[in-house]
């Protein structure tokens, strides 16, 4: 399929600089493939060698990765469109003439003469940090010193043969059933055996684990195409007169059974069974709720409370005075306060605030102009909130607990709104508090004043019939609408990216819950086409019209190392690319075939990666970036991500690239479960769970930079494991003081304290237990004296404390007769062999425990497995895997986590498959 924008001289017309032909000669062609060595073998292409340091590149020379100019369309209406267009996925530019298209400015003019203040330059382009040193063993090397990615080139290779096998099955049998569906059907009977695959009886219904019945044979087609499962008790409605009549009275015990079955699920709604309302369709018809709920005013300083500006105290306006404590409650943040850009853009707004109300006045009531930022002090602003904060963390618990009750009790209008007549908790119904913007990464519009949202900037959305809520009291709603096709409750746009903010369903809504749903449902989809999608790219690769090479080679890189497509962006956000809007300086070639990704991805983060690719790829890469194109040029300059998913979406509906990432790692997920064979202990099994979801974030590419603290956390692990193998030895020490004679029958080494632990670490961590034993008992007295209080009892002297820390001192004292006798005393009443023999085994499951999540950590320390589990990989599978396993699912899912995937959790069994 080619793309409609081929012959076009320039589809994007984003930049400036050099642009690519619209077609490749076969000559050039030719000439390329000279220059281009094939791969050495030494690894697949299709997967990421490593988060490392760039080397010196043999072809590109070092790139300047910091000057990104990667603009592209804000989803979030720059120009006040109405909430329905600001909600739009993206523009489509394919037929709009050049002179209409969205342009973007090249980079800034650096020749003589040109200005060499960098000051209004985002971050991204002043300082590029460079990407952190890498070890071995922080890249998922395993025992072997073989890097896990390269152990995995041969799955990925078969789950790749597997997917493309399985689509063209699953075309087949849809085929296969469409045609014997147009069949008549035979009147005389037929043997089951002699009947074609399509005309065969379907296994009986089989009950699910968690009631819900399911047809095996329906396990590839797509939830909302299946058909509703039958409600308990229908059966018995049905029954022909002669049956009931032959049944009886168990009859009619079973249709009481069912029908009390039948009215304690009434008021469950099983959506996900009948998923009916598809986008654009009406989504309620009666909706009531209470609004939403707006942050306090704001409370003035004491009057001892001031700013000083070039030393002197100063008194502000209300307005200013709030601004200048944005930024001085602050002053602990140092990231974002020592930030130029954010001193830049704060002071920016403060100025325009203080030109309002009149800028400052002096302790004799002059006149002071604020006029440049080093020369205010907010340090006794900061110490004042600091004092605050200090002293609601002192608060004693019940009174902590009651101020939370307070403020649940007031906001408890505002949680749940009716839908439908159904209840349903209301997600983000606050209203932002005023601020400092602070964004992600290095955002240009870091340290902007976020202002106070007013009524008059809300848009209600409720039911014609319902009662509006009332604004508060001197004020109006922007508007009321009754949008019956919109899920939101209330809207406002606010003022840094002039981005439209909405009101939701909270993520366990029967509405939130279908969006996930029709997500995964659409990468499940996915895998119906996925075969012809990559035959396709594959061809096209060699194409000899330009726009359809770099479309392939796009996909191939979506497809392969998950790539976000990435937008046109605005000039005034941030420095973000993706795919398609990648720049020539993004991108860095390593002959043979390794390229080196390094940009500002989502939310500013930077993403850096170093892959292997396939050889035509690497050519590919390289005609793209051939003399004249230069740092600024677009690599991929006649693909836009609206022409690229329009060309998507004519393999299937609603295709676009971001489905890959959900598609490529829940069919892993899906392809690795079906091998798993996990046993041992819950720990264990946890382990198999993560160690495959491992593998999946490497093989599609959701990697992580390895956290700082990574190191520390497996060090104290190891400590708690040495601490109970030290109680271990304690114990086995006590059954010898009960029954000297069996260190002979058991044996010295038995016996023996662990090599590793040396008298120097015993007496450490003896110290470390005698002082962890006070601040139990220290902690344990405070929180008595606050019940005490509480009930308006009296409070306890401190000579109680010193009676109750004795317990710590006479633990201290035993330590050191230990130290110097070489003997342990049983400890407790009643202490018997058997008895310490049964701890002794106690102390050993846990350590074994704790060691399995010791290496089940470090095994992930370069993985978010988080996100790889919550966003891309199907829920249903971590069930499939729960049910299968017999493994709790509070060890995969959180309470808050187990609510926004209950349909998940309720709508599979262990023999579900993606």
């Amino acid at each position: 399929m080619s793309a409609s924008d081929s012959d076009t001289p320039l589809v994007k017309g984003k930049t400036n600089g050099a642009v690519s032909t619209s077609t490749i000669p076969k000559s050039g062609d030719r000439h390329m493939d000279k220059e281009t060595t094939v791969s050495n073998g030494q690894l697949e292409p299709g997967l990421s060698i490593r988060n490392g340091p760039v080397e010196q590149m043999d072809v590109d020379g070092s790139a300047t990765n910091g000057a990104m100019n990667g603009k592209r369309k804000s989803r979030a209406s720059i120009n006040g469109a109405c909430y329905k267009e600001a909600s739009s996925s993206s523009d489509d530019d394919d037929d709009k003439p050049l002179s209409k298209r969205r342009k973007t400015t090249v980079p800034k003019d650096t020749s003589a003469g040109a200005s060499d203040s960098n000051s209004d330059a985002p971050l991204a382009r002043n300082a590029v940090k460079k990407p952190p040193k890498v070890k071995p063993e922080d890249v998922g090397e395993s025992d072997s010193d073989q890097p896990l990615g390269k152990k995995l080139v041969a799955a990925k290779k078969k789950i790749e043969n597997q997917a493309e096998k399985e689509a063209k099955a699953i075309r087949a049998q849809e085929r296969k059933t469409s045609v014997s569906k147009r069949k008549p059907k035979k009147v005389e009977s037929e043997s089951d055996d002699d009947l074609p695959l399509a005309k065969k009886k379907k296994p009986a219904a089989r009950k699910a684990s968690n009631g819900v019945k399911k047809e095996e044979s329906d396990d590839d087609v797509p939830l909302s195409k299946k058909a509703p499962a039958a409600k308990k008790g229908a059966a018995a409605k049905t029954q022909a007169p002669a049956k009931k009549a032959a049944k009886g009275k168990a009859v009619k015990k079973e249709e009481t059974e069912q029908d009390e079955e039948a009215e304690l699920e009434e008021d469950e709604y099983r959506w996900w069974e009948a998923p009916n309302k598809d986008d654009g369709s009406v989504k309620w018809t009666t909706l009531e709720h209470n609004g939403v709920v707006f942050p306090p005013e704001y409370e003035p300083l004491p009057g001892h409370i001031k700013m000083k500006y070039n030393g002197v105290p100063v008194s502000l306006h209300k307005d200013a005075e709030e601004v200048a404590t944005f930024f001085g409650s602050m002053l602990n943040s140092t990231h974002n306060v020592e930030n130029p850009t954010f001193q830049k853009n704060f002071f920016h707004d403060f100025k325009e605030v203080l030109d309002k109300t009149g800028h400052a006045k002096g302790p004799k009531g002059e006149k002071i102009k604020i006029e440049k930022f080093d020369k205010c002090d907010f340090h006794d602003i900061f110490a004042y909130y600091d004092a605050q904060r200090e002293a609601k963390k002192a608060l004693p618990a019940a009174e902590k607990k009651a101020l939370k009750a307070a403020k649940d009790e007031a906001e408890a209008p505002y949680m749940f709104c009716m839908w439908d007549g159904r209840k349903q908790k209301v997600g983000n119904f606050r209203v932002e508090p005023p601020g400092l913007f602070r964004g992600r990464g290095d955002h240009p519009k870091t340290g902007k004043v976020k202002k106070r949202v007013l009524p008059e900037q809300i848009t209600i959305n409720i039911g014609k019939e319902a009662r509006v809520p009332p604004a508060p009291a001197g004020h109006k709603w922007k508007e009321v609408k009754h949008d019956q096709t919109g899920t939101w409750l209330a809207m406002w746009q606010e003022n840094i990216n002039l981005a439209y903010k909405y009101v939701m369903l909270a993520a366990n809504s029967d509405i939130k819950g279908q969006s996930d749903y029709k997500k995964f449902e659409k990468a499940r989809e996915l895998k119906k086409h996925i075969d012809k999608i990559r035959k396709d790219y594959t061809r096209d690769l060699k194409s000899e019209v330009m726009a359809d090479r770099q479309r392939a080679t796009a996909v191939y890189l979506i497809d392969k190392f998950a790539l976000r497509a990435g937008n046109e962006k605005g000039e005034d956000e941030a420095d973000t690319v993706g795919c398609c809007s990648l720049k020539f300086e993004n991108v860095t070639l390593k002959p043979p075939n390794k390229v080196v990704f390094d940009f500002l991805g989502k939310d500013s983060i930077r993403f850096y990666d170093e892959v292997e690719v396939d050889a035509q790829v690497f050519k590919n890469l390289k005609i793209f970036k051939k003399a004249p194109k230069k740092d600024g040029d677009e690599i991929f300059d006649r693909l836009t991500t609206s022409g690229l998913n329009k060309y998507l979406s004519t393999y299937m509906p609603g295709l676009t690239a971001k489905v890959f990432r959900t598609y490529n790692a829940s069919y892993t997920m899906s392809n690795l479960l079906k091998e798993m064979k996990s046993t041992g202990t819950i720990a264990e099994k946890v382990k198999d769970y993560n160690e495959a979801n491992r593998k999946v974030a490497i093989l599609c590419n959701h990697k992580r930079t390895v956290a700082a603290s990574h190191a520390a956390s497996i060090e104290k692990m190891q400590e708690k494991i040495n601490g109970l193998r030290y109680q271990q030895w304690r114990i086995k020490q006590m059954m010898i003081d009960l029954d000297p004679k069996l260190k002979k029958k058991k044996g010295a080494e038995y016996f023996a304290l662990p090599d590793d632990l040396t008298q120097e670490w015993v007496e450490t961590h003896q110290k470390a237990l005698v002082e962890e034993q006070r601040e139990k008992i220290r902690k344990k007295f405070e929180k008595d004296n606050e019940k005490r209080i509480a009930d308006g009892e009296k409070e306890m002297k401190p000579k109680e404390l010193d009676e109750r820390l004795e317990v710590a001192d006479e633990m201290e004292k035993k330590f050191k007769k230990e130290n110097k006798t070489g003997k342990v005393e049983a400890e407790g009443k009643g202490a018997t062999v058997e008895k310490l023999e049964g701890q002794v085994e106690k102390l050993h499951t846990r350590i074994e425990t704790m060691k399995v999540q010791m290496e089940d950590k470090d095994n992930n320390k370069e993985v978010a497995l988080g996100t790889s589990k919550i966003n891309y990989i199907d829920p249903r599978l971590t069930v499939v895997f729960n049910k299968k396993f017999n493994v709790p699912i509070e060890r995969f899912f959180s309470k808050t986590l187990r609510e926004k995937f209950d349909w998940a959790i309720k709508s599979v069994d262990e023999n579900w498959e993606f």
